[in-house]
């Protein structure tokens, strides 16, 4: 694809980054095919190959419409495109750098600037997460049914394990799981304690910077991740052997703070350290002898659900059906899985009606053959499920914790 970048956007940092994976593109359309929002609405600007043209034209010309804008907006960043992607375009990133210009050449209506800073001042800060959480169950019976079902029921957390192992592991303990998940770390540590090694964790860590850098506040997100580099970097110069993530979501992130971070000077190394030394729980599960693990053999169905975070950005599919295969735990079959559940980090509250349809599709396409329980990989899309299905809905660690 030939490009000619504005001259108003050439002293951007990234902007050569852009420019080469819009040449990357050979506008075959194969990526429509797998993307949700193409698939449900139909609209070739709803779709990877009509966006990548739109941020073509707003580089080129300098221009940016409220249109251009709601079609990037309606965009889950599934990044399914680039599963399916003959070209190898990078249109994760690509939709990254656009935003962030779009959104400081356009200003947003006044609701929805309120909405997004609602969201960066709640979502990542754990404290203030929890209290709304709680405030959110001690009222939950008393909620329209619609709002109900959008918070999960409190859940009680088995105790961590005391024991400390020479091997020893970093634990990301996020911003929403300590809250709303809590079991998923603990049962993780159970697991790995186990298999003899140690998860810890740094009390000065927090949100991976995810939320606020997809909505996009580029600098405030990159603002949390120099502060978990900050709170991992003793732990690493110690000795730490990973740094594990139990949430798929986080875990991309943090595999790309080398890639966010690469104009930082003073933190460009560290950054490149953190994101090589990142593991998704079941990068680790996988490479680990299970036998050692005592796991309660049931009748129940399982049907496994694999996060976008998981498949597309970390390109780790598979991985937890065939630990929980090895383990011996039934796995019923499902169908389209290569398509988003609706979550998608932010997604869920700021496109709420197509969130649902998605929503909707997916909970079909995971209970074809009625299985007894739902697991997956990633804390959003764990809540999101669960407000929608007729079965729980768990991390699939909690299923080798007996």
């Amino acid at each position: 694809m030939r490009t000619q970048i504005n001259v108003k956007y050439l002293d951007h940092p990234d902007i050569q980054e852009a420019d080469d994976i819009l040449r990357t593109c050979v506008h075959c359309g194969f990526c429509n095919a797998t993307c949700p929002t193409y698939q449900e609405l139909g609209d070739e600007r709803d779709g990877p190959r009509g966006r990548i043209y739109l941020l073509k034209q707003m580089l080129e010309t300098g221009d940016v419409s409220e249109k251009s804008q709601l079609h990037l907006d309606r965009c889950l960043t599934c990044r399914s495109c680039e599963t399916t992607c003959p070209s190898g375009v990078k249109y994760g990133r690509l939709a990254e750098i656009g935003r962030d210009i779009m959104e400081k050449q356009l200003s947003r209506p006044a609701d929805q600037r309120f909405k997004r800073w609602l969201i960066r001042k709640v979502l990542p800060y754990p404290n203030r997460f929890r209290f709304l959480l709680r405030l959110g169950q001690l009222f939950r019976s008393f909620l329209p049914r619609d709002l109900k079902v959008q918070v999960p029921v409190k859940q009680i957390a088995r105790p961590r394990p005391s024991q400390q192992h020479s091997r020893q592991m970093l634990v990301l303990e996020g911003c929403a799981q300590p809250s709303a998940t809590p079991n998923t770390n603990s049962a993780a540590a159970r697991v790995l304690d186990k298999l003899g090694i140690s998860l810890i964790a740094a009390p000065d860590a927090g949100c991976c910077g995810a939320v606020s850098y997809h909505i996009p506040a580029h600098e405030e997100g990159l603002a949390f991740m120099r502060r978990n580099i900050d709170a991992w970097w003793p732990y690493i110069e110690a000795g730490a052997e990973s740094i594990v993530i139990s949430a798929s979501g986080c875990g991309s992130m943090v595999k790309e703070y080398g890639e966010k971070l690469k104009h930082d000077d003073a933190y460009a190394a560290k950054a490149e350290r953190i994101s090589a030394l990142t593991r998704d729980l079941s990068e680790i599960l996988i490479k680990e002898d299970l036998e050692k693990l005592v796991v309660k053999q049931t009748n129940r169905k399982t049907a496994v659900h694999c996060p976008c975070s998981l498949q597309h950005a970390q390109q780790l599919g598979g991985h937890v059906e065939q630990i929980l295969q090895r383990a011996g735990i039934e796995l019923s079959k499902t169908q389209n899985g290569h398509l988003c559940c609706g979550s998608a980090g932010t997604y869920s509250l700021l496109q709420p009606k197509l969130s649902q349809q998605l929503l909707t599709n997916k909970i079909t396409d995971l209970t074809i053959e009625n299985p007894d329980q739902i697991v997956t990989a990633n804390i959003g899309c764990q809540l999101h499920l669960g407000s929608h299905a007729s079965v729980p809905v768990k991390h699939w660690i909690e299923l080798l914790d007996p």
